[in-house]
């Protein structure tokens, strides 16, 4: 029987991940990688690329799997064309629906997020918490994304 708290998560990060694609589908390079009110802005390709990295770390937090080597500020630089955002979409995707694929979610479970800055890298994190912040976390940026892509349709 599966657990139908991972069974939710699923499908909310199925959603999300199809709208973050449709955000990135049918843009140039130059869009994608354009920060649209400046350098204190995130384009499309930051936005996909760092919620990718973050939602595939808090769900290994989530389901008790070993957190994977990260490199967040990098997430801020980058570059991508369509066809490598679409690629990274593709392949960070597999490995979240191959995360929670299965998992049984013990919300006592607690973990750590090594790419937290001082000692917040140290504290444990509950499970619950971090599939919340992995879901609403991509939300989010999705969100982003899709404005991101409005504000460039119409520039």
């Amino acid at each position: 029987m599966s657990d139908p708290t991972v069974e939710a998560a699923a499908e909310i990060f199925s959603t999300a991940l199809s709208d973050l694609r449709g955000a990135v589908e049918g843009m140039s390079a130059d869009e994608l990688n354009r920060r649209p009110a400046g350098e204190d802005t995130n384009s499309i390709a930051v936005l996909a690329t760092h919620s990718m990295h973050s939602t595939r770390a808090w769900l290994s937090v989530a389901v008790g799997a070993e957190p994977p080597a990260r490199d967040r500020p990098a997430e801020f630089r980058a570059v991508a064309s369509k066809d490598e955002l679409l690629s990274l979409l593709d392949e960070m995707g597999t490995e979240c629906v191959s995360l929670l694929d299965g998992a049984t979610f013990d919300p006592d479970r607690t973990g750590l997020a090594p790419w937290r800055q001082g000692p917040e890298a140290e504290e444990p994190v509950p499970a619950a918490w971090a599939l919340i912040f992995a879901l609403v976390h991509l939300r989010e940026h999705v969100a982003h994304a899709q404005l991101t892509r409005q504000l460039l349709d119409t520039s």
